[in-house]
């Protein structure tokens, strides 16, 4: 009788301890204990904020680092445009993970979880989840093209977590329809049609000038064209940020320029656009003598702008393969994008702050 009654209590407290938590594998292989029900969270490091809000839990957050705090001339993270209340939040730490658990532990309500994102990066996660009391959980939030798995595992991780599945699974298969769709319309454009292009003025943790690109630039894979950057380059190469001699570029000389208008942060005088508009280089260029230059959307902002991404790759494919996009207008596909991601149509409040050179031909 008494091993029954001690059974029935060990099933009792098992029983009570799983409903009061779940568990969750996080991107460091970690299982991470969540309470089953969360209504406080706040969002560390690189682009952790945007996967939130894609998954249209935005009042869920009770405070921010201070990147989200910061009111700029310039701003490319449509999930920020969308949501201005972030501006007036707590902060919690500094940006690209800098947290301050002293800080953390003053807000009211206090947070249930902390999502991570680039958990090497900034305060350790451990120590952070240690300090705290409160479940850490990190992310990678991959990219669209050889990491895309690992961005869809962060969104259902995050979804799981919040109870928010459904939401994680229509994002996804938003961004698997959409990539798809690119694919199906250009796939089989034959090489001999393809233009040679080249992307400058690609932020990397902060704006850089026109030499400054990304190798593997997913808008380019997306519609099939001649990226010099990514086939012209040692693999080790072509997979990661990189910074191209001015001379390679001439070398090249490609069909068609293409503007990340993020390098405008730097100023009138040394921005990409400048480079291009007073380098006497880059006026031998024949893109540039036929003023085949056109401005596209910030490919990073605080991490990749995965709405802006796609809204490049639809632009992209209107521009060189107009007959495979007639039924496209790029920037109300890009708004469609961004009301799905985000909630609202920001193309406009974005790109006017970019002089309104966006999926537009650049004059020189």
């Amino acid at each position: 009788m008494y091993f029954q009654c001690a059974l029935l209590s060990l099933l009792l407290l098992f029983s009570f301890s799983s409903a009061q938590s779940k568990t969750v594998s996080d991107a460091m292989g970690r299982v991470v204990e969540v309470p089953p029900s969360i209504d406080a969270v706040i969002c560390s490091g690189p682009g952790c904020l945007r996967l939130l809000t894609y998954l249209q839990v935005e009042s869920l957050v009770v405070a921010v680092d201070d990147m989200e705090g910061k009111r700029r001339k310039y701003d490319a993270r449509p999930y920020a445009i969308a949501n201005p209340q972030y501006r007036e939040k707590p902060l919690f730490g500094e940006f690209r993970g800098r947290d301050n658990p002293e800080l953390i532990l003053t807000l009211t309500p206090q947070p249930q979880v902390i999502f991570k994102t680039y958990p090497s990066m900034g305060y350790n996660p451990l120590a952070l989840q240690k300090k705290t009391g409160i479940p850490v959980v990190c992310l990678n939030d991959g990219n669209l093209l050889g990491q895309r798995d690992a961005l869809y595992r962060s969104l259902r991780t995050m979804g799981t977590v919040l109870n928010r599945e459904a939401r994680a699974e229509a994002v996804i298969a938003f961004f698997e329809s959409s990539l798809q769709d690119l694919e199906h319309r250009t796939r089989d454009i034959p090489a001999a049609r393809r233009p040679s292009v080249y992307l400058g003025g690609v932020a990397y943790k902060g704006p850089h000038g026109f030499q400054s690109t990304e190798p593997a630039y997913p808008p380019f894979s997306f519609v099939h064209v001649h990226n010099l950057a990514a086939e012209d380059l040692a693999p080790e190469q072509a997979l990661q940020h990189a910074t191209i001699a001015k001379e390679q570029i001439l070398n090249w000389n490609p069909d068609i320029l293409f503007l990340d208008l993020a390098t405008l942060q730097l100023g009138e005088k040394i921005s990409g656009l400048h480079e291009l508009q007073n380098d006497p280089a880059y006026q031998v260029l024949d893109s540039v003598q036929r003023s085949n230059v056109y401005g596209v959307l910030p490919y990073n902002w605080y991490s990749k702008n995965f709405g802006s991404i796609v809204a490049n790759g639809y632009f992209i494919g209107h521009l060189l393969y107009p007959e495979r996009f007639s039924d496209i207008d790029p920037k109300q596909k890009a708004d469609e994008i961004y009301t799905f991601l985000v909630g609202k149509p920001v193309f406009d409040a974005m790109n006017s702050s970019f002089r309104n050179l966006a999926f537009s031909r650049i004059a020189l």
